[in-house]
């Protein structure tokens, strides 16, 4: 017997609120893939080192994380309708100063603020669809949803190399910022009304320790390489605010009746397990797509619209995966999440063998496989881990889940920068303890080819080419690390419990 109180709405209100739900995430995922296309340029128009321009992706990472788990309260405490329409609009004027910024300092301040205002946007735009549609349609909704996800990520880098190429990288923002007024509009005219719900009292301190706790473990990560470690006082000091921090949390959590975040929720074995998995995949996710571009155009002399296209391949590999899964439903979700992950490291085995010379054709298959190993693993990741969670906590897990998610992934993103700027550094000076006038090889025509140490010129030309063969030697200890990462998936696959027909 059908429910009296569930929705049913007509078939044009189950299109207006598909289309809002999936706009309003679309702008959100689409900015991610924009801006790692827009890399290289924001480089050279912000004069900024590679590990500073990193900073425009890991601390809108860092943002979201913040944010995202707050997302529950916001709608309660103002409303769905006006947490989601004044976040875009929030949202839309941020993405445009970030077009508009002159330096690095200003665009790094306004993409923390834009992925603060878009983290509501994907958590409550997938409660939109459970509330409004009735339970026999939330199988053909979510999975409508997650599909056309994927066409923002797919398409948008494409669209941004293309357009920055010819028009300038500031371009690469703006053109994202009708959409999101077009979102703004959908959220006032499609969503109903509502009043907010009972005053529930934010968790203050956890919710200021936590993000106290990232954003200065971030801030270490990220600038530590720079300043030298725990020579400089910065990174002395954050340190020790990280950590005092992260103790306020987890004391506060254990002993507060209303914590920000229960912690006791890790008792559960396939939750847990489930935080562990969302980490390690958050850690591998945006990598790939942060590192490559400056690559590809710096070293291997890419165009930005070849670096947008193969952004996008991997969009199109996660439509395919997500649409397969859909196919494997009937197999052991611990298979899929195994062959994700071991797609996942034949990525990384792959990254490893990439020299200057890598064509087009490769770099594309390899963008492709790391959106495909990640659809195939993300069905069966949350079937695992929200599997034995009792429904009433279900809310509160989902935020720590994407958490650890999104932490995971500005987290590498900052190792491996700083891996791939220390050891440039270092191969850059083993490499030129060779170049010397004492070296008698030098001599050799068959050992220096074209290249000379007689003239400035000519030092300076050898000295950019091994600049570069320096710089392939840390990307490559870089993607060592993806790949041992990748591999530590492996077995936790098998120490998940997979519920019986039924209880899934």
């Amino acid at each position: 017997m059908t429910d009296r109180h569930e929705p049913d709405p007509t078939r044009t209100e189950q299109v207006l609120l598909l289309v809002t739900a999936v706009l309003g995430t679309t702008i959100y995922a689409g900015s991610v893939m924009i801006s790692s296309a827009l890399l290289p340029q924001l480089q050279g128009a912000l004069l900024a080192t590679q590990d500073e321009v990193s900073w425009v992706m890991t601390f809108n990472i860092v943002a979201t994380a913040v944010v995202t788990p707050a997302s529950g309260w916001l709608a309660n405490r103002f409303g769905r309708r006006n947490t989601l329409s004044w976040c875009a609009t929030l949202f839309a004027v941020s993405t445009f100063l970030c077009g508009a910024a002159s330096s690095l300092d200003e665009m790094i301040l306004w993409r923390v603020v834009q992925g603060a205002a878009g983290a509501p946007l994907v958590p409550l735009g997938q409660a939109l669809l459970l509330d409004f549609f009735p339970r026999r349609m939330h199988g053909t909704a979510t999975g409508i949803y997650g599909m056309a996800n994927m066409i923002g990520p797919a398409i948008a880098p494409m669209f941004a190399g293309q357009i920055a190429e010819h028009l300038g990288w500031r371009w690469g923002f703006w053109m994202v910022v009708p959409v999101a007024v077009c979102a703004v509009v959908l959220y006032r005219v499609v969503l109903p009304k509502d009043e907010p719900g009972d005053t529930v009292t934010l968790d203050w301190i956890g919710f200021l320790s936590l993000s106290a706790a990232i954003a200065a473990a971030q801030l270490v990560i990220s600038r530590g390489q720079r300043l030298d470690w725990f020579e400089s006082y910065e990174i002395t000091a954050a340190t020790f605010i990280a950590i005092v921090a992260l103790y306020m949390f987890v004391v506060h959590s254990m002993t507060a009746a209303r914590p920000f975040i229960r912690l006791d929720l890790m008792r559960d074995r396939n939750y847990a397990l489930g935080l562990a998995f969302a980490t390690l995949f958050g850690m591998l996710n945006f990598a790939p797509i942060v590192l490559l571009p400056p690559l590809l155009q710096q070293h291997a002399n890419f165009s930005d619209s070849l670096i947008g296209e193969i952004i996008g391949w991997r969009g199109v590999g996660a439509g395919v995966g997500f649409f397969t899964a859909i196919f494997l439903g009937s197999i052991d979700a611990r298979v899929h999440l195994l062959m994700g992950a071991l797609m996942q490291t034949a990525t990384g085995v792959m990254l490893m063998t990439f020299d200057l010379d890598t064509s087009l054709f490769a770099v594309a298959v390899n963008c492709f496989m790391q959106g495909l190993s990640v659809g195939l693993a993300w069905v069966p990741m949350t079937v695992i881990t929200f599997s034995t969670l009792a429904p009433e906590h279900r809310g509160e897990g989902m935020s720590m889940f994407h958490l650890v998610r999104t932490f995971g992934s500005s987290l590498f993103i900052s190792i491996a920068v700083a891996e791939i700027v220390r050891t440039t550094g270092a191969n850059y000076a083993r490499l030129t303890e060779h170049v010397s006038h004492f070296n008698r090889v030098l001599e050799l025509p068959w050992a220096m080819g074209n290249w000379t140490v007689d003239t400035l010129p000519g030092l300076a030309r050898l000295a950019s080419e091994i600049t570069r063969q320096a710089t392939i030697i840390g990307y490559a200890n870089a993607w060592l690390l993806y790949t041992i990462v990748s591999l530590a998936l492996v077995p936790l696959c098998f120490m998940a419990r997979v519920p019986k027909a039924r209880g899934a």
